[in-house]
This record gives structure tokens, sequence and C-alpha cells, in this order.
């Protein structure tokens, strides 16, 4: 947790040096971690690459239950967000 902890407060900093509109940037007081396959790095860099298009078909929220439905992943949706 402490090293969650580091990159999320570093990278927060770092965000608000880069534009004056993100000044007020933080992250969401959660955090999810998953792995990918090293074969299909490929694929999770194109996907970053190209978020924001994806997103505007699908939100967020609505990829990531689909997500942990798609690997069986138990949650409780109470505690997914802010």
């Amino acid at each position: 947790m402490a090293l969650i902890q580091k990159i999320k407060a570093n990278s927060s900093k770092w965000m608000k040096t880069k534009d004056e509109s993100l000044k007020n940037f933080s992250w969401q007081s959660g955090y999810g971690s998953f792995s990918a396959n090293p074969t299909e790095t490929d694929i999770v860099i194109n996907y970053i690459r190209n978020q924001h298009i994806h997103h505007k078909k699908k939100t967020y929220k609505e990829e990531y239950l689909a997500f942990l439905k798609k690997y069986k992943v138990d949650y409780d949706e109470r505690y997914l967000w802010d």
C-alpha cells in the first residue's frame, strides 16, 4: 500500500505541473491492480493511446465493471467509487 501511495502522490504532483487546468488534479482514494500478459504489451499500449476514443463509446465505469465480471472478480460496488 505504501508503494501505491507514493506513486499516486508523486504522479499527482507531476500532473499538476503539466497544465494550469490540472492544478486541482487528484487521484481517487482507492486503486485497482491488474497484470497483463507480456506477449500482449502492444495491445495494452495501443489501448492506452486510444483510451480517449474508446471512452466516447463506453464509460470507464461501464468498462471496469465489465472487466471485473469477465474475469470473475468478486467486488462490492459500494466500495468501487468515491
